[in-house]
């Protein structure tokens, strides 16, 4: 972006500010919410950068669920939906594309923390329960100083309620819901806590249990028809004790478990290798919304287990905080992938039954995590505030893939000569054309510092640096058919830095705050996988074969912010520029039915966003949310022959980051006519999501145009394909109506009301020979909450 375009942002911005600093129309005044992303506590307003949090009364209210209902209402936060548990997160247009399960040596953009306790997993995005939280917190811009690597882009914040001291408090709420040519749902969840020991403890017990809807029909061999094959459920709890033996210390350990099962995947298809509209000796088949083509049942399940125990001890002028936690997780993404498999097949020359076999790809992910953080901050009155701390973690993370496909070996032989399923095998299990194990082991330090200091009443600075140490080892053994095979491989990445990070808050009255900030992030660079080459193509093989480490991810974040709460009004305004050097860029490597990452020298993003919350008397509230951002790569990443890699090129846009983002809402306030009094409530909420795209190379020419190459069924090979791969805008509308007693709650919703099926993201398979399709939003969904507690 030219300078003089950054300039017009930040007018635009200022502008704003101005006119509706000016405004006196409201007078309600409304609750501010406390939040802790500085590791302090302070209100949205105090805090020197932008950021958002959406309450547990936004939550209950929205009947949210997930973080994706949550991003509806959070200016510059996109959530690209790959599947339960697979969703990826951006922040202010910071975003790499999509990074898929073969993948686990990519880091994340985001991070994710539940209250203190880092939980981030690069391509597994926590899909934790929403219920009983105090709020999320959405941290935009770089948060390297005090959140490390992985928040390059921002952080997310998932902050529970902790234990009551004082009062006995429980919850209990029940839901039902049926959407649209789907299946029904619904939930049922409760929350306990009790004080014990004079005052001194308490204890605070949570549980949920989740039933989804489906709505994804599965077409199958003989003209079968399996319906609603994306249903799922969730099942899980946490209980967190808090002592406090004085009043100077704070001890809650915590245990958190939640275990996922997903039946399929929310995957609509264009094309499958066994279903088109081209064959003749098997019938044509053309595939409709919200179906696909299976041979297997497929599922997906996240067990995860979370302990931390948070220690807070105040030491008179000082607080001394520690952080331990220990995470987890065992993630199985079971697929089809018959039609991977049997396009092999085709190009090997297999007979018709072969190419038939049915083929499961079972991709599984085992994380144990431990981190340790410790930090002391300033609790004295007086001009200046620190904070100084130190981080450690370890991560040993296996990611196996197995492909099951009872008779492939036997069809191996026929074909290619007896002996040779065994010849490639390398001491995998038979059957099983592909096989890998990469065990990762990652440790990290870091010292971390912040402090801040008052110049005068209304002038603040803020400097603050994190210093990280990263050790990487990755081993790789391979093996099958389809499998590059050879003995174990071990790779190993190591980096250290220092990122820093200024701030300047002025209050320029009573109600406005101005503030600006200079900060650095950064991500992790790894080594990619070898390529299975078996599969790949000659042109394939050359392009993507030369790419095997990619360097570590920096930005610098440049943004001025205004704040203002005037008479209950509040309005929250950032532009801002990030300049990314090395960006890591996911690109499918073509026939390969491989992922390989490329460093972008140079890519930028730059936007304006804004929140504006206002109530109009005692009956109505309005909120509006927005966020434009132009994110485009400043430079090309070319072969040896200057031809442009899966669109690499400076001025194309960075995938999965809308340009325009609205979300607007409007609630009116009556009284409950049953008791005569306050308590209902009627509102209304829109989300408009401009185009994207699922890969950098989707917005080159000719990207839309697949042509399979494999004759079979009686097709060609030769048929062409054409799929529009920008991901259209669509506007989602709910609406949500409730009734509220002293210690009862009713709520009827409906979310999608104009059954938008929105595309999500693109999915290829074997780059497109096998398979072409979207992921899909839930359909119209109908819904009713009753919520008890006392």
């Amino acid at each position: 972006m030219k300078l003089s375009s950054y300039r017009a942002i930040l007018s635009s911005g200022a502008a704003c500010a101005a006119l509706l600093a000016s405004s006196q129309a409201f007078a309600q005044v409304t609750d501010e919410i406390i939040v802790t992303a500085t590791k302090r506590a302070s209100t949205i307003q105090d805090v020197p950068f932008s950021i958002n949090a959406i309450s547990q009364e936004d939550i209950q209210r929205t009947g949210a669920t997930n973080l994706e209902d949550v991003s509806r209402n959070v200016a510059g936060l996109t959530i690209q939906n790959l599947g339960p548990g697979q969703s990826q997160v951006a922040i202010r247009g910071v975003s790499a594309g999509q990074i898929v399960r073969d993948q686990p040596g990519v880091k994340e953009q985001v991070g994710v923390y539940l209250d203190e306790s880092v939980i981030s997993l690069s391509l597994f995005t926590p899909d934790l329960d929403l219920f009983d939280l105090n709020r999320v917190e959405t941290l935009r811009g770089p948060q390297g100083t005090l959140f490390g690597s992985g928040s390059v882009g921002g952080t997310l914040r998932f902050i529970t309620n902790q234990p009551n001291l004082d009062e006995t408090e429980a919850m209990l709420e029940a839901n039902v819901n049926t959407v649209t040519d789907g299946s029904e749902g619904g939930h049922l969840k409760g929350m306990y806590n009790i004080p014990f020991a004079d005052g001194k403890a308490a204890l605070r017990a949570v549980g949920y249990w989740t039933e989804y809807a489906g709505f994804i029909d599965a077409l199958g061999e003989g003209g079968s028809l399996d319906k609603d094959v994306n249903s799922g459920s969730r099942i899980g709890g946490r209980v967190a004790l808090t002592f406090e033996p004085s009043d100077n210390v704070s001890i809650t350990p915590r245990i958190v478990y939640q275990e996922i099962e997903a039946d399929g995947f929310n995957r609509q298809e264009q094309f499958n290798l066994f279903a088109n509209p081209y064959t003749t000796t098997r019938p044509a088949i053309q595939l409709e919304e919200r179906q696909q083509y299976l041979l297997l049942d497929e599922s997906f399940s996240d067990e995860t287990l979370i302990a931390d125990l948070t220690a807070n001890i105040g030491l008179g002028a000082v607080d001394l905080t520690s952080v331990t936690t220990y995470t987890d997780r065992d993630i199985l993404v079971s697929r089809d992938a018959s039609a991977l498999s049997g396009s092999v097949s085709i190009d090997l020359g297999f007979a018709d039954d072969a190419v038939l076999l049915p083929s499961n790809l079972r991709d599984r992910t085992e994380v144990e995590q431990f981190t340790q953080e410790l930090r002391l901050s300033s609790t004295a009155e007086g001009p200046l505030q620190w904070l100084i701390g130190g981080f450690y973690a370890k991560t040993d993370r296996v990611y196996t893939q197995r492909l099951p496909t009872p008779g492939y070996d036997a069809a191996t032989d026929a074909a290619l000569g007896a002996g040779t399923a065994d010849a490639v095998a390398n001491g995998f299990p038979a059957d099983s054309p592909f096989n890998s194990d990469l065990p990762y082991e990652l440790e990290q330090i870091a010292i971390f510092g912040e402090a801040s200091f008052d110049l005068s009443e209304k002038l603040t600075l803020t400097a603050g640096g994190r210093y990280y140490d990263f050790n990487e080892t990755r081993d790789i053994k391979t093996g099958g058919l389809f499998a590059a095979g050879g003995p174990l491989q071990t790779d190993e990445t190591s980096s250290s830095g220092f990122t820093p990070r200024f701030l300047v808050s002025y209050d320029a009255s009573e109600a406005v705050t101005l503030n600006a900030q200079v900060s650095q992030g950064f991500r992790l660079g790894g080594v990619n996988d070898p390529l299975n080459t078996a599969l790949c193509s000659t042109e394939d093989a050359a392009i993507f074969g030369g790419f095997q480490s990619y360097d570590d991810e920096t930005l610098w974040n440049y943004e001025t912010g205004v704040k203002i709460r005037k008479n209950g009004l509040t309005f929250n305004a950032a532009a801002f520029y990030t300049d990314i050097s090395n960006l890591q860029a996911t690109l499918d490597a073509g026939s390969c039915s491989s992922r390989v990452v490329f460093n972008v020298p140079d890519a930028h993003t730059a936007g304006v966003e804004f929140e504006f919350n206002a109530p109009a008397g005692d009956d109505w509230e309005f909120g509006l949310s927005g966020s434009f951002i132009e994110a485009e790569f400043d430079s090309t990443v070319a072969d040896g022959t200057g031809t442009v890699l899966a669109g690499l090129r400076d001025g194309n846009r960075l995938p999965s980051v809308p340009q325009f983002q609205l979300s607007a809402n409007v609630t009116r306030f009556f009284d409950n006519p049953f008791t005569g009094n306050e308590g209902g409530y009627l509102t209304l909420s829109m989300q408009n999501v401009d185009n994207r795209f699922t890969q950098p190379s989707d917005q080159e020419a000719g990207a839309g145009t697949f042509v399979s190459g494999l004759p079979f069924g009686g097709a060609t090979g030769a048929e062409v394909n054409t799929v529009d791969l920008s991901l259209d805008k669509y506007t989602i509308a709910n609406v949500t109506t409730g009734l509220e007693f002293d210690s009862f709650d009713l709520q009827l919703y409906v979310t999608n009301i104009f059954d938008e099926n929105a595309n999500l993201s693109f999915d290829r398979e074997r780059g497109g020979r096998a398979r072409l399709g979207f992921r899909t939003n839930q359909p119209r969904t109908f819904g009713l909450t009753a919520r008890y507690s006392y």
